[in-house]
Order: structure tokens, then C-alpha cells, then sequence
């Protein structure tokens, strides 16, 4: 029989793990709910577990705490990045790991798909006017979503869940991703394009990378001017992506129509930051991925996952070794 040890506190576990997850769960094997993310909570948990269950703040499970749990055979990470809890020790002993990146990523690309309808309708300039007393200026900066150039910069989870929402649309979708061949890009119904071409000729640009070194100010004050004077920049995924100092003396110098920022370099960004003070930058408190009742997918991602593994078959969001320089 498995043991599954969900080694979280109960506030952690709550917003990730419903009812109807838990009982799924106890029909595969014997649930134990953890007390904490600390380890000495965690190695009173994970004592004997053959499946454990992480999420966001729990301790990396390094070779002291898999020394309480030599049968463990399955972690599933009801998180993003399994960055924070994996180790060396994990992977040499032949533990299988897997993420709900896939679930968070669709919160992400549905945001980003908000942020490029109400961008191209200028939202949010009508409705400032509106407030203001007035009708129908601006709607002559109206664009609907049809013969535009989308760029899409990287093809992870959330970069291939946004293509897959735009295609709705007659729109030509390009594609920047250095891992993402030719005949992958075709098949997700795209085309791939180096950067300086994607930012030349997409009318909205979203972004969808990983925050790694490759990644570090990819906007920046060389970069942005190559953009369309009108374009849209969308950013749901890492604050680290643009340089936000060059993003505004960009954007005060009276381009781009509008930059959509969910994330920011900090977080959260300074009180001062100029960028607050730009009407045509729309801010949210980084909110994209799953949230409030959408977490409780997470748990349902966890118990497909499991079924997935002890039935031997392909599971939807493995982790490897190899993923993880290339992940964020």
C-alpha cells in the first residue's frame, strides 16, 4: 500500500489540496497530512513514505531527510520551479519528480490573453476617459485581434497554452525560443522566429520565459527601441525579463501603446517607481498564475499525476535533471 505524505502545513496544504483531492487521495494509498514545512516536521511526515507532496516554502529533501525514507519513490511538487526542494541526493537515488506547472502556467496565459484583449481595445485608456467625463476618445486607437503579428517569447507551459488560446484569433503568432525546433513550433501552429525578428515585427509581444542568466534583461535599452512604436508588451512571467529603468525612459519618451506588468525586479516594485507614475503602464500585484479557488486545481493535478505514475504511465509534467537548467 502506498503512503503518501503531503509534508506541508495545514495553511499550505489548505490552499493548494481540497477535500475532494484529500479523499481522492486516501483511495490510493494511507494520507499523511504534515504539521509544517520545517524539517524536523517534514522527517516526522515523510518517515516510511513511498509518494511525498511539496508546495511552496517546504525545505529542500536532502539526504538527511531521505534517510528517514528509503522506499520513497514519487515527489509531486503542488508548486511552479521544484527548484527550492530537489537536490542531488534526489536524482542519484532514482526518485521521480513532477510539478503543477502545467496547471499555474494556464492562469498565466489566460491573464496574458486578458491583458492582450484589453490592450488592443484600449481598455484601459477609454475607461480613465469615461471616468473622466468623456465618451469616445480613444476609440480611434481601437485594434481588434485580426491580421496582427503576435510575438511569443518562450515556449514553455504558459508560452504554448497562450499560442494555443490565440490561434482563436486570425492572428500570425511567431515564436522565440531557442529550445523550440522548427517542426515543433509548426505542429503548436506557430512560426519560429529569432528575437531581433519577433520584436521588429510583433504588434503585441507577451512573454512566457524562464528567469535564468540567458534571460536577464532581455528588454532593454537596446532591445526595446527594435520594437513597432505602437506595440504591446506583455510581461506574466519573471520581473528579471526587462530592464524596468530602460522600460521607462522607453515608454516616457512617448513609445509603445501599452506595457502590461504582472511581475516585477523587485518584487514588490518600489513606491517611488517611476513606472507607477505612467498611465500607459498597467500594473497587477502578480496575480496571473492560479489563484484564490483555481489553486485547488494544483491538488487535482497531484492526484492525476499519482495515478499517472502507479500506473505506469507517461506523466504529464516530469521534472529531470537535465530540465532543470533550462527551467525557472
Amino acid at each position: 500500500m502506498e503512503k503518501i505524505a503531503l509534508i506541508m502545513g495545514e495553511s499550505a496544504r489548505n490552499l493548494v489540496i481540497g477535500q475532494r483531492s484529500l479523499d481522492r487521495l486516501a483511495g490510493i494509498g494511507e494520507v499523511v497530512l504534515g504539521t509544517g514545512s520545517d524539517r524536523d516536521s517534514v522527517k516526522k511526515a515523510i518517515s516510511g513514505a513511498t509518494i511525498a507532496v511539496t508546495t511552496w516554502g517546504n525545505t529542500p529533501l536532502d539526504a538527511d531527510i531521505l534517510s528517514v525514507c528509503p522506499d520513497l519513490k514519487l515527489v509531486c511538487h503542488a508548486a511552479g520551479s521544484v527548484k527550492p526542494i530537489v537536490c542531488d541526493d534526489m536524482w542519484d537515488r532514482g526518485i521521480r519528480v513532477t510539478a503543477s506547472a502545467a496547471m499555474l502556467s494556464m492562469g498565466v496565459s489566460e491573464t496574458a490573453l486578458g491583458f492582450t484583449i484589453a490592450a488592443s481595445k484600449n481598455f484601459f485608456a477609454l475607461n480613465e476617459n469615461l471616468h473622466r467625463g468623456g465618451w469616445a476618445e480613444g476609440k480611434e486607437n481601437i485594434r481588434e485581434l485580426y491580421e496582427l503579428t503576435v510575438g511569443v517569447v518562450g515556449g514553455g507551459w504558459a508560452g504554448r497554452h497562450y499560442i494555443e488560446l490565440m490561434k482563436a484569433f486570425d492572428v500570425d503568432i511567431l515564436l522565440y525560443d531557442p529550445f523550440v525546433t522548427e517542426e515543433k513550433c509548426a505542429e503548436m501552429g506557430c512560426r519560429k522566429a529569432e528575437f531581433r525578428e519577433l520584436l521588429e515585427k510583433s504588434d503585441i509581444i507577451s512573454i512566457h520565459a524562464p528567469s535564468i542568466p540567458e534571460t536577464y534583461h532581455m528588454f532593454s535599452a537596446d532591445t526595446l527601441p527594435l520594437m513597432k512604436k505602437d506595440a504591446v508588451l506583455i510581461n506574466t512571467a519573471r520581473g528579471s525579463i526587462i530592464d524596468e529603468k530602460a522600460l521607462y525612459d522607453h515608454m516616457s519618451a512617448g513609445n509603445l501603446k501599452y506595457a502590461c506588468l504582472d511581475v516585477y525586479d523587485p518584487e514588490p516594485p518600489a513606491v517611488d517607481s517611476p513606472l507607477r507614475t505612467l498611465p500607459n503602464v498597467i500594473m497587477t500585484p502578480h496575480l496571473a498564475g492560479l489563484a484564490s479557488n483555481g489553486l485547488k486545481k494544483i491538488g487535482q493535478h497531484v492526484c492525476e499525476e499519482i495515478e499517472r505514475f502507479l500506473a505506469g504511465k507517461e506523466m504529464m509534467c516530469e521534472v529531470t535533471r537535465d530540465m532543470l537548467a533550462r527551467m525557472a
